[in-house]
């Protein structure tokens, strides 16, 4: 009689690709989701850790609805005039005819720039258009501008949009390359055979197609304006009501600071940003349709 060994059972094993993304699920788990669930949880708990309300009720406060609306605003304008910006200049390199020398150095100088934010950025700028900076003594003393009587002042709503455009203008610069990139030739030969001027090219074919990658990439702007609150904190201190000044104060663990409100207030950018990201993952989903 012959006998027959039974087949081995083989345990559920995960492909050795997983590996490699292994670093950045840790990275994300540790840095990202961990630290994103503590702030919700906390946002709704007392210092007990019983479950309360009152937290998110708190926000609805005159300063802090009025530092939320300015933030926003900063947000939205520093995103548009970043995203006009960077449109401008990634258009003018790629079709306006400049050497091809240009393209890599742009893009790597971009890709710097568009992490370059928190404290050394607020110390460039105020060492450079702040008070006492080299630009603005010079303007004073060599040709009798002087930029504190003609309203700038860098502690200010435009003070911090002008710095936030520094690494928003080379981030809109790095996303809509590849969009540009991905306007076909054919398509502009077609509407010159049909006679179309190259404004009317760029109206009805090309800006159609990249509305999508632009309405997207102003989102995301927008979100990554919302959340930067090292560069706000360490550039205007608490000269301007925003939120991420309100936030500082409430964290910073003085007898006056309520750390559960700071977690309402962090919970409340997160939804800000969380909407404006999705807004932009939509739309860059749908953009790719065309520009694959």
């Amino acid at each position: 009689m012959k006998m027959t060994t039974p087949a081995k059972t083989q345990g559920f094993r995960l492909p050795l690709t997983w590996l490699g993304v292994a670093p950045f699920l840790v990275f994300v788990t540790l840095f990202l989701l961990l630290p994103t669930m503590y702030i919700v949880v906390g946002a709704f708990q007392t210092p007990d850790g019983k479950f309360t309300l009152a937290n998110i009720a708190g926000l609805n406060t005159a300063s802090i609805l009025a530092s939320y609306w300015i933030s926003i605003k900063i947000s939205l304008a520093s995103a548009a005039i970043g995203c006009l910006a960077g449109f401008l200049i990634a258009a003018a390199v790629i079709f306006g005819g400049l050497p091809k020398a240009i393209r890599g150095p742009m893009l790597t100088f971009s890709g710097v720039a568009s992490n370059f934010a928190g404290v050394p950025l607020a110390f460039a700028f105020l060492a450079t258009i702040g008070p006492v900076g080299l630009v603005t003594v010079f303007l004073r003393t060599e040709l009798g501008i002087d930029l504190r009587m003609l309203g700038f002042n860098l502690l200010s709503f435009w003070g911090l949009t002008i710095t936030y455009l520094f690494f928003q203008i080379p981030l809109m610069i790095l996303i809509i390359t590849p969009a540009l990139d991905g306007l076909k030739r054919e398509w502009r030969e077609a509407a010159e055979i049909l006679g179309a001027s190259g404004f009317q090219y760029w109206r009805h074919v090309a800006l159609p197609i990249l509305f999508p990658s632009i309405l997207g990439t102003l989102a995301l702007l927008f979100a990554n304006a919302f959340g930067a609150v090292a560069t706000a904190i360490a550039l205007t201190g608490s000269s301007l009501n925003i939120v991420p000044i309100l936030l500082f104060a409430q964290i910073r663990g003085d007898v006056l600071g309520d750390p559960h409100l700071g977690y309402a207030l962090a919970f409340g950018m997160i939804v800000v940003t969380g909407i404006a990201n999705g807004i932009y993952i939509t739309l860059r989903a749908r953009a790719e349709r065309w520009l694959e």
